[in-house]
């Protein structure tokens, strides 16, 4: 069997071993793919494997030997799973891996927002201290988050074990979102969208994006928010329209964002982000710890290792 590794050097660069998947057969990798050699490289193949390098249709009409597509990831929108399922190609997704990972890198973006401890070391280290005339100093306002609420958009497993972190630092916390479940155990009141705006302290977005999520942070709903809230987005990033985003902050209505996704990744130089004032921004990175890289590593394996045995699971071009 030939397996073809389109993109691996992200979730693979170097400190992980693919020993296991060669079991199967032959296993070539690609670090990157370019767009025009796609085809050239799946060729007769019939697994390939993919994060962000996309499959259309017209490659699958190209690449008749595939037989099934396994996604490095979550979401699967890379895939067309429409003309895969036309084609008798199973398409799998990873479910779940890094749940924990990211929302621990929640609360540190959230952290990172309340106390700005990289700045603060930086300006120690440049000699700030050592020139300081008191015993302390801080060149930000410092948050504690104690007593205040957090509105967390999408309250699926993410959504969930964020609301017990932030419960953990003694905030109230509210959810917004058609997977709400009170029986979660988090101590979480199910409220309208609108209510979230008003109440919310913090807002973190852990939904999908769909229609009817893309842009949901803009200037209409930004204008009702509380003065001053803080936005978090480690989910997608065209669920905020970054132009809005940008304005709210100049004018200081949003006090304070911390992104790990942007709408375009990499994100070119105009993206009004970039430049913003009181706007933390890290390279998608809150699902990469290698405990979780690890986890996405074996149910990839698992999931082909199923498919094979006719048992297939986390199919998704059904």
């Amino acid at each position: 069997m030939k397996i073809v590794i389109l993109d691996g050097y992200t979730l693979n660069p170097g400190d992980l071993s693919y020993d296991e998947l060669k079991k199967f057969g032959e296993v070539i990798i690609y670090d990157r793919t370019p767009q025009d050699l796609i085809v050239k490289r799946i060729g007769d193949a019939e697994v390939v494997f993919t994060n962000k390098v996309p499959i259309t249709r017209e490659t699958l009409e190209a690449c008749p030997s595939l037989k099934y597509i396994g996604v490095f990831a979550t979401g699967y929108n890379v895939i067309d799973v429409i003309a895969a399922k036309e084609k008798g190609v199973t398409v799998t997704n990873i479910p779940s891996y890094g749940t924990g990972a990211v929302a621990q890198f929640t609360i540190a973006l959230l952290l990172e927002v309340c106390h700005h401890i990289g700045a603060h070391s930086d300006s120690v280290k440049a000699g700030g201290w050592s020139s300081c005339e008191d015993f302390c100093y801080w060149n930000y306002p410092l948050i504690e988050l104690a007593g205040k609420t957090m509105g967390i958009i999408g309250f699926g497993r993410i959504g969930q074990d964020v609301a017990k972190l932030a419960k953990a630092f003694g905030m109230n916390v509210c959810a917004y979102g058609p997977r709400y479940k009170a029986e979660s155990g988090a101590d979480v009141a199910s409220v309208s969208l609108d209510e979230l705006y008003a109440n919310s302290d913090v807002i973190a977005l852990h939904c999908p994006l769909t229609d009817e999520t893309k842009g949901i942070i803009n200037t209409e709903s930004i204008s009702k928010m509380k003065d001053g809230v803080i936005i978090l987005n480690s989910s997608r990033g065209a669920l905020i329209v970054e132009k809005d985003l940008r304005e709210a902050l100049d004018s200081r209505k949003v006090a304070y964002a911390a992104v790990d996704v942007l709408s375009t990744e990499p994100p070119s130089s105009e993206n009004p982000l970039l430049g913003a004032k009181n706007c933390i921004i890290t390279p998608h990175i809150a699902w990469a710890p290698i405990e979780s890289r690890t986890r996405l590593l074996n149910i990839a394996i698992e999931n082909l290792k199923l498919f094979l045995a006719g048992t297939p699971q986390n199919v998704v071009s059904k």
